[in-house]
């Protein structure tokens, strides 16, 4: 798994035209990374392998950047109160840990293949690198299938089947696809045997097939992705769209401080706007005083 899916009430961030815009943005660059992945571990049984060492670093850099989106996405969404995630674990453990696992894990997947290739221009002259790069192509792996099963576990009570049912057509591709990069990881070390590879050698055909069966299965999740951001946001022009609240008290106690949070230059002029409404509403009682009356008027009025 090497993106967060998602269903709360706190992916709700910001105006609804720039979050839906985002949004799309993120599901798109995430299927255009899997396919540049895809295309890598391709590339590494043609007869130019440098090549897909430089599609990989693109593809997982652009994992790397969604997956940093998805973090600041979620903390923003609950306007990053980090102490909300004492009342809520799930919040804790998902919406806040997988993002920054997966990035992790990203990460590492990119310093590893930037260590081979290095390796390969620098003419195989830092052995050092190569050990490092073996110990991060298991590394990565094994934080990206982490962040899975933590995705996976995710728990809902309120939201709709429907969303639901979106999720798990998600979760399940990236879940198998990153048992299969850790499977690849693992058989790639126990491949050497001890012998001493180093550059592209240390690359085996069973961590290159694993590598395009894994991109397949994310690419199908990441086009699931898409169809999940689609749907959800026509159900919420709907009005329709029933997501999960945060709980243990978190969604209340958000809500509270939301409404008790206001600046003050902004609380005085609804003030002063308030005052101003309340004088234009009261109506203007004007008395007319007794006009006197002229002593003319007073003598014609006697006879």
């Amino acid at each position: 798994m090497v993106k967060l899916a998602s269903a709360r009430e706190a992916r709700m961030y910001g105006p609804r035209l720039s979050r839906n815009r985002a949004e799309y943005i993120n599901a798109g660059l995430y299927v255009f990374a899997t396919a540049v992945l895809l295309g890598g571990f391709v590339a590494e049984l043609s007869k130019e392998p440098t090549s897909g060492l430089v599609l990989l670093l693109i593809g997982f850099a652009l994992v790397f950047i969604v997956n940093l989106h998805d973090l600041l996405a979620h903390l923003a969404g609950f306007d990053y109160r980090v102490r909300l995630m004492e009342l809520d674990l799930q919040l804790a453990l998902v919406e806040f840990a997988v993002p920054v696992v997966q990035a992790l894990g990203s990460l590492l997947w990119f310093l590893a293949i930037l260590f081979l290739f290095i390796q390969v221009e620098k003419g195989y002259g830092y052995y050092k690198l190569e050990k490092h790069a073996m110990n991060m192509l298991i590394a990565g792996p094994v934080l990206w299938l982490l962040g899975s099963i933590h995705n996976s576990c995710q728990i809902y009570e309120r939201s709709d089947g429907h969303v639901q049912i979106l999720q798990q057509s998600v979760q399940i591709p990236f879940l198998i696809a990153s048992v299969l990069f850790t499977i690849g990881a693992v058989s790639n070390i126990l491949e050497q045997g001890g012998v001493v590879y180093h550059g592209l050698e240390l690359l085996g055909g069973t961590w290159i097939w694993m590598g395009i069966f894994g991109s397949v299965l994310l690419l199908v999740g990441g086009l699931a992705n898409v169809v999940k951001v689609f749907k959800m946001q026509q159900m919420d022009d709907g009005a329709i769209l029933r997501l999960e609240k945060l709980r243990g008290g978190a969604q209340e106690r958000l809500v509270h401080e939301r409404e008790g949070q206001v600046p003050l230059i902004l609380e005085d002029q609804r003030r002063r706007k308030r005052q101003l409404a309340q004088q234009q509403q009261e109506p203007s009682i004007h008395i007319a005083a007794p006009q006197p009356t002229p002593y003319k008027d007073v003598l014609v009025g006697q006879s």
